[in-house]
């Protein structure tokens, strides 16, 4: 079961249960959790944990993650835009590795993002859901809220999907099932 995580560190006690790999058992539900505990792993002394993003949940289809506004702040005291890109390409390319499957990793090719307020305190949160799913592109939707639900930036990442080298850990032949083409709502890849 995926719980909240800091990049870095452990599952955050009491943090919401989340179901593994879209509720799939064996072989997708294995690399769903081989994933998350990567990014766990990789995160320490990365942007990523230098920003204090914690992810919350992580399937193909939707990832969600938090990040504090303090520290985060340009000098006028409001979330830096950089930050709000940074927490959507974070949660985005995660999302694109689930979607992907063994042997192949996103590279980031285009982010916008509109910013529509600028909170001063709290947390935001990022959700990042699945637009298109294929074989060598994908697509998301990243929106993130303030404390109140408020939104405050809207982004949309597109990832190419490319080849691992051999022998990377996450390229493991064998450990993901073939997917079936059903589309986004269970975050298998579809035709190009």
């Amino acid at each position: 079961m995926a719980q909240a995580v800091q990049p870095g560190g452990a599952a955050e006690p009491g943090a919401a249960a989340q179901p593994s790999a879209e509720g799939q058992p064996g072989a997708a539900g294995q690399w769903h959790e081989q994933v998350r505990a990567a990014f766990a792993a990789a995160g320490r002394g990365t942007l990523v944990d230098r920003m204090g993003i914690t992810l919350v949940e992580a399937s193909a289809g939707r990832v969600v993650g938090t990040m504090p506004v303090a520290g985060n702040t340009q000098p006028a005291g409001v979330l830096h835009g950089g930050a709000s890109c940074v927490l959507a390409e974070t949660l985005g390319s995660l999302g694109a590795v689930l979607h992907a499957g063994p042997g192949k990793t996103p590279v980031g090719v285009d982010i916008n993002a509109t910013h529509h307020r600028g909170p001063v305190s709290g947390e935001v949160t990022g959700v990042a859901t699945l637009l298109h799913g294929g074989r060598t592109m994908a697509s998301y939707e990243v929106v993130i809220t303030d404390d109140q639900g408020r939104r405050v930036c809207t982004a949309r990442l597109t990832c190419l999907l490319r080849d691992l080298p051999p022998g990377h850990p996450l390229g493991a032949p064998g450990s993901h099932p073939g997917t079936g083409g059903d589309g986004p709502a269970t975050g298998h890849r579809t035709d190009d």
